[in-house]
This record gives C-alpha cells, structure tokens and sequence, in this order.
C-alpha cells in the first residue's frame, strides 16, 4: 500500500496511523513552561471532592482490587440509569449502561463499533478534534459542517449534508465554543433524521455546567431522537476526576453492546476501586458541584469582561462549559498564533485543531484560576488586539 509517493506502509493499520497523523490537528501537551500560564487545558483546576478519594481508599482497603465486570460494576451501571432522562416508554436498566475509561473510551467504543469504512459521519464544527480523528480511524469519512455565525447550528447545512451519513456527533454544551444547543435545536435536528436511519451521538461531558439564561436538554429527553442517540458521560468535569478516567455511555441496546464489546476487547474492565468512588462522586450533595459551577460563572465574566469591546476581537459569551472561542482579524494561522502566544507565556489551542472553520480562533479555557485569568487574558489582548503589537 502506498500513499502520497511515499514508500510502502506496509498494512492497513499502517495506513490509518498514516492517514491520523497525515489529518490531526490535535497536539500533544504537556505542562506551561516555568512563568507561563495555561489556558489550554479543559480540565478543571479544583481537586476532587474529598469524600470521592476517601471511597477509592476505603474500596481498596476492603479488597476491591481485582477484575470488575467488563461492563461495570452492577450497582454503578444500576445508579447511573436511574439519573437518565425516564419517558412513556423508555425505561432504563444497568444492562442499559456500559462504563468506560473516560468518555475517551466511550466516544472511540461506539465509533468503532458502528462505523466502517467508507461511511460517512456528520460533524458540525468547530468541534472537539477526537470525533474526526476516531472516525478516520475507523476508516470513516468527516464530514465537516460548519456552524452559523452565532456558533449554534447551521440546520439548512445540516439538512443538506444529513442524507445517507452513518452518524451525526456533537458536544453539548460544545467544545470548543461554550454554546448550549436547546430544546428548539435539537427538536429541529430529530425533524431532519426522520425517516432515516442515521445514528446520533451526544457528547454530554459538560452537562451541569450551563450559565444563566441558558438551559440544558439532554438528547435523551427529545422524544424524536431518544431512540437514535448514544449519550456519552463522564465524571471529570463535572467532579474534577479527569485523571480517574471514568465515562459510561448509554442508548439503543443493539449499539450498547456492540460498544460494550468493543471496549472489552480494547480496555479491559475499568479499576474497580475506582468505580467505588465514582458511586460516592453520585451521592454528593448538589452544592458540592453547585460551587465549581458558581466559580466557572464568574471566571466567564471575568473573560467576558476583559475581551469585550476590545478591537480585532471577538467572542459570543459562552453558555456553557468553560471555554471561549476567540475570533480576531489580524495575525497569521491560528497553530502560529498560538505559539506565539506561547512566547509570550500563555497557552492556548488553535482554532484550527477543532475545524476548518476554527481558523482564524483561539480556544479559551477558564478552567484556571482567576490571577492566571487575568494575566493570560491581557497578554492575549496585548498580542492580538489590533493596537497591540
């Protein structure tokens, strides 16, 4: 097999390692250097709720340190369903629910459970850049559809581009734009599927973290897309378990299995100890969250506050999750501008890692703390704004 000229790759996981690295923005991370700030990384900046690490201990203390169930711990995948969305005639068991290393897992379980080579999977974007690349992957083909200029879908461009694809993926709220898709969106997208057979998924990592004046539907509570749609969840942004790695996913059976093999066959069982804790991450009381969240709101003023009015920039107020999608005018490709950045000690991602109209952007996370907040922002201020040099 051979590709661009270049010299034979051999096979074909070969050549889809090749075609990864060939269409990637992704980039590799690693820590802010010495006196840099970040604000690059969508990981939340609070430690995780003490009572979580004390069950993981506890877990570990009573012997829960052997092979769980490949699809979860019974008691985990029965407390999780009974949290999702009930309606007349959906009702939902732990055999519902398959629990992952991370949503990571979960994203690349039902990808490569359900897409195959040739077909086609709908991705509105700018988007988070491992959907295109668990699709290509899988031998599947992107197809990239671009937002409106508010950041919220495009549904004339969806409508034409739905038609004979294999899946539509989408966060909600998004990465990397902060926008809360609502019930009158996704009311509209379950219009457009009918009478197909496309698969929906819905990548709901951020899900209680929506600002005011915006509300969440999840994808489950809409009659005309509960039965086509994989709900994909985890426990790092809403707890601040992003180094635990647990996600779970959810959705019609025939696919809930077939993901639940795929992931065996990948990952193996998630550590057992540490699903005890997520069962105790469930139990906490709702202020526990509620005060992270408050912490988020005023981070996204703080943001708000300092990129608004200034000229060459532009920002719509995100609504949810912890990012802002900055535009500006001036300055070459984003990768450059954000090393750049980078230079002058703030970390940022290129808008291009997530689209092709992610060009010209920067990503934002205010998942850090307020000193850092401040001083990322007017350093991209001064480098960006159109009288800054």
């Amino acid at each position: 097999m051979t590709g661009g000229g270049g010299p034979t790759t051999g096979t074909p996981s070969a050549f889809r390692i090749g075609e990864l690295r060939r269409l990637s923005r992704r980039p590799a991370l690693a820590p802010a250097p010495p006196g840099a700030v970040s604000l690059a990384m969508g990981e939340p900046d609070f430690p995780t709720p003490p009572p979580v690490i004390e069950a993981a201990v506890a877990a570990l203390r009573r012997g829960h340190t052997h092979y769980a169930d490949q699809k979860g711990l019974r008691e985990l995948r029965a407390a999780l369903a009974s949290r999702l969305p009930a309606l007349p005639g959906r009702t939902w068991s732990a055999d519902d629910v398959v629990v992952t290393h991370g949503a990571t897992a979960a994203l690349a379980a039902v990808v490569f459970a359900t897409v195959g080579p040739g077909d086609r999977v709908v991705v509105p974007e700018p988007a988070y850049s491992l959907y295109a690349d668990l699709v290509v992957l899988a031998g599947g083909t992107v197809d990239f559809v671009p937002l409106g200029p508010d950041l919220h879908w495009d549904l004339d461009a969806l409508a034409a581009a739905l038609p004979g694809a294999a899946m539509v993926i989408f966060s909600n709220p998004s990465n990397p734009t902060g926008i809360v898709h609502g019930e009158r969106e996704l009311k509209a997208l379950g219009d457009l599927l009918d009478g197909t057979d496309v698969l929906v998924v819905s990548d709901e990592a951020y899900h209680r973290l929506v600002y005011p004046g915006h509300e969440l539907t999840s994808a489950l509570a809409v009659e005309s897309l509960r039965d086509r749609t994989v709900y994909v969840q985890t426990f790092s942004k809403t707890y601040a378990m992003t180094g635990w790695r647990v996600g779970y996913l959810t959705g019609p059976r025939e696919v809930v299995d077939a993901a639940a093999h795929v992931h065996r066959t990948l990952n193996g069982s998630l550590n057992t100890a540490v699903q005890h804790a997520a069962l105790a991450a469930l139990e906490l009381p709702d202020g526990v969250v509620d005060a992270m969240v408050d912490r988020y709101r005023r981070r996204r003023e703080l943001v708000v506050a300092h990129l608004s009015d200034v000229p060459g920039l532009h920002l719509v107020p995100p609504e949810g999750a912890f990012y802002g999608f900055l535009r500006y005018d001036a300055g070459p490709d984003s990768e450059t501008v954000a090393r750049e950045l980078a230079e002058r000690k703030v970390m940022v991602r290129a808008g291009a890692e997530y689209g092709p109209s992610g060009e010209g952007h920067i990503r934002i996370s205010f998942a850090a703390s307020e000193d850092d907040l401040r001083t990322g922002l007017a350093r991209i201020v001064r480098h960006l704004g159109v009288t800054g040099t």
